[in-house]
């Protein structure tokens, strides 16, 4: 079972959502790195539940440091953070049967019985508090050299949609969007977003989304052809998150519709730097960044425990229909944005790292 991450940056991610806790290892920052407690509480706060659609679950997010650290400074050593887990009702996860779209049936089967499913186990959210940590960590230290601004929103949940970011935005509303709770370019959408999760929640149902995210403020140059491109390990990164299923950069699935003339990027001289008239491609050409923003959208799926009754195989192999029980999301989107933004961190910085490798 491999829980780390990272060719020039390493990060582990460890525990279960219903054991002791969860945590952290990030090996590659260095030493004498001002942690910033009010940017890394703000990160967490913002995928902690509490608003309306989130799990009852109460997690503080609270975590202390277990290495790496000294008087507000990293030190050089690998980073170690440890999340204990305060309110876990285990008790609510005694299932006699495979919950749909769970992965209870391919956990049993892989660990021979012997997983922990409590919760969803490793593959839970819970686990996405660690790795929220972790991108905050590596903002903090590409910030120390570039001025990176990074922000999402939601441009599809449900039956709400909105426009997609312009080319260039300002960075006004970027710093907006971080600070609110539910991020919207609309001024209506937050309240269409609380409509359509109401109205899934009084349907006992759940509901998908997508997340659309920029970083603007990132050199060119960054991040490598094929396997190490700024794509792939924002990808892997990005599908290691519980509930995405998919993931696009740039135009995305709609260059599918477009003919060479309207998808390319052309070049510029503006601003006293190269750029492009447009950003099809997401920022990113050869797997390297170009220099314009970082543009990628996320998929994720409606929260697969809901409380409608659904057909279903107990573990002797028969079929049941059955009600889960436990606290859960109605929508998974919300609190899943700090991780996907803490997705672009990490990778950026593992690409930023080796930028000065050669072939």
């Amino acid at each position: 079972m491999s829980n780390t991450w990272g060719k020039n940056l390493h990060l582990t991610i460890f525990g279960e959502s219903h054991g002791a806790g969860v945590g952290m290892v990030l090996e590659g920052l260095p030493a004498g790195l001002c942690l910033d407690e009010a940017f890394l509480a703000a990160q967490l706060k913002r995928r902690r539940a509490g608003r309306p659609g989130t799990t009852q679950r109460k997690e503080t997010d609270e975590f202390r440091w277990l290495g790496g650290v000294r008087d507000g400074y990293t030190i050089g050593t690998p980073v170690c953070a440890f999340f204990p887990n305060q309110d876990v009702r285990s008790a609510d996860y005694a299932f006699d049967f495979w919950r749909p779209s769970h992965a209870d049936y391919t956990n049993e089967i892989k660990y021979h019985g012997q997983g922990d499913s409590r919760g969803g186990g490793q593959a839970s959210g819970r686990m996405t508090a660690p790795l929220v940590l972790a991108g905050a960590l590596c903002a903090l230290a590409l910030r120390e050299h570039y001025d990176i601004q990074a922000a999402s929103h939601i441009e599809r949940l449900g039956s709400y949609t909105e426009p997609r970011f312009s080319m260039q935005p300002e960075r006004d509303c970027l710093a907006a969007l971080a600070a609110s709770e539910l991020p919207c370019l609309l001024p209506e959408g937050p309240e269409a977003v609380r409509r359509v999760i109401a109205e899934a929640q009084e349907a006992q149902d759940s509901v998908g989304g997508l997340a659309e995210t920029i970083l603007v403020g990132i050199p060119a140059g960054w991040g490598d052809p094929f396997f190490q491109s700024v794509e792939s390990r924002l990808a892997q990164l990005l599908f290691s998150v519980p509930g995405v299923k998919g993931v696009s950069f740039g135009a995305g699935f709609s260059l599918a519709e477009m003919k060479g003339s309207q998808a390319n990027d052309c070049f510029v001289w503006k601003d006293g730097r190269v750029q492009t008239r447009t950003n099809h491609s997401g920022g990113l050409q050869g797997g390297i960044t170009n220099g314009m923003p970082l543009v990628f959208e996320t998929v994720m799926k409606p929260t697969p425990s809901i409380g409608k009754s659904q057909k279903t195989l107990g573990r002797d192999g028969t079929e049941v229909e059955r009600t889960i029980r436990g606290r859960h999301d109605a929508c998974i989107l919300l609190r899943a944005i700090p991780a996907l933004e803490a997705c672009a961190w990490l990778a950026l910085y593992d690409a930023w790292k080796g930028r000065n490798e050669h072939a």
